[in-house]
């Protein structure tokens, strides 16, 4: 079996234009938001379900129909087939990246890092988006294998960040592996995730900005490392605002 995991549903249908071979993971995590020190996946299951659906709800079971469903597909994987992880190098990105290697770590599958082309230094928070046909496949033909050694940092990456241990982060960001690059500044984002965006945000509206949709341009000028969306950023901007 080979699989795709893409970072969001704007990838599927460009991905699917390429028509490369095999089967679709839609990875709808918001893993940089919210608590996620729980023991064992049915409790992380049910508390990412309740914390989402307060702090963006959708449709009742949405989460269970189209989150966790998405991510059991990883747990079924056999030994022998093939994985193709295709996630961005912003922290967003990163940490749902670093939950599903850690869902796979076992597995004995054949992983691989599916990185989107930077052109410019502007680009590199900017991921997929953009890219035509022709640029996913060739992001696909340059692919990167996870070694065993990748594999097991993913998921010591991942039991740092669950448990926000900035000291962990902070040792692992040292490692060198082709398949984690900018992995020192991606590590320090998530070590001041608690207090960077904030600060930013309180920079820009103390500078007199109240138009939100300036605000937000403003953040990913300096914060793109984050990869918030709209709905992460407003959060807290209303927070400030309270």
């Amino acid at each position: 079996m080979k699989i795709h995991i893409l970072p969001g549903d704007s990838l599927v249908a460009p991905f699917e234009k390429t028509n490369i071979e095999g089967e679709i993971v839609v990875c709808r995590e918001c893993l940089i938001d919210g608590d996620l020190a729980v023991d064992g996946l049915d409790n992380f299951w049910r508390e990412r379900e309740n914390y989402l659906s307060a702090a963006y709800p959708k449709t009742d079971n949405f989460y269970r129909d189209n989150v966790k469903t998405e991510f059991e597909k990883l747990l079924n994987v056999s030994a022998g087939d093939e994985i193709n992880l295709w996630f961005e190098y912003e922290l967003f990105c990163q940490t749902n990246m670093w939950f599903c290697l850690s869902l796979v770590q076992d597995k004995d599958a054949n992983v691989f890092r599916v990185a989107p082309i930077v052109r410019t230094e502007n680009d590199l928070w900017k991921g997929f988006g953009g890219l035509s046909e022709s640029d996913l496949k060739k992001c696909f033909a340059n692919r990167i294998e996870f070694g065993d050694e990748d594999i097991l940092l993913g998921k010591h990456l991942w039991e740092a960040f669950q448990n926000k241990d900035a000291r962990r982060l902070e040792d692992l960001s040292e490692t060198k592996s082709d398949c984690f690059p900018h992995l020192k500044e991606v590590c320090q984002a998530a070590i001041e995730l608690q207090s960077r965006p904030k600060a930013r945000l309180q920079t820009i509206v103390s500078a007199g900005e109240d138009d939100f949709h300036k605000v937000f341009e403003e953040f990913n000028k300096t914060e793109g490392i984050y990869g918030f969306g709209d709905l992460q950023v407003k959060r807290i901007y209303d927070e400030i605002a309270r």
